[in-house]
């Protein structure tokens, strides 16, 4: 998986990124066509950094359904971002037949650092495009792809 450039306020190996447009961005743009992709075409190992963030949005989609307002929203999307996931390698990681495990300590410690601090950006600026600034009300628009699946996997196990 590529460690891209974020714009970002988080901690992380991500390096800054001073561009108006990053990873999360193109993600949260692509996310409405290529969440009906049932394959994906992994061309280079930012394709991975894609389809891992695709799927995320997707977990995310499912915990902002229960949420009212965007404060609740943000928190939501903060207990998600720091909860417990599972990296390439690990048997629950529902891609690892798309994803290489981390050689040795060191790279999945990076690998863990770098998928914590794109979950916490990613859960802000989800927030921003899916509640209404003048109504604070989820919009309709974004959630109806909440019970869509990528590629027909999930970042969660079943039943959740």
């Amino acid at each position: 998986m590529a460690v891209l450039p974020l714009r970002t306020q988080f901690k992380g190996p991500s390096p800054r990124d001073t561009s108006d447009y990053d990873i999360i961005d193109e993600a949260l743009t692509y996310f409405k066509a290529n969440v009906f992709f049932r394959n994906y075409e992994i061309k280079s190992e930012a394709d991975r950094t894609l389809i891992y963030l695709t799927l995320y949005i997707t977990e995310c989609l499912k915990k902002l359904q229960k949420c009212k307002s965007k404060t609740e929203g943000l928190k939501e999307m903060h207990s998600l971002a720091i909860s417990r996931f599972y990296l390439p390698g690990e048997a629950q990681f529902p891609l690892n037949a798309m994803y290489t495990k981390p050689a040795n300590k060191q790279e999945e410690d990076t690998m863990r650092a770098y998928l914590q601090q794109l979950r916490q950006e990613m859960g802000v600026r989800i927030v921003e495009k899916v509640f209404d600034a003048d109504t604070d009300k989820p919009s309709k628009w974004w959630m109806c792809f909440s019970k869509r699946k990528f590629m027909d996997k999930s970042l969660s196990g079943p039943g959740q």
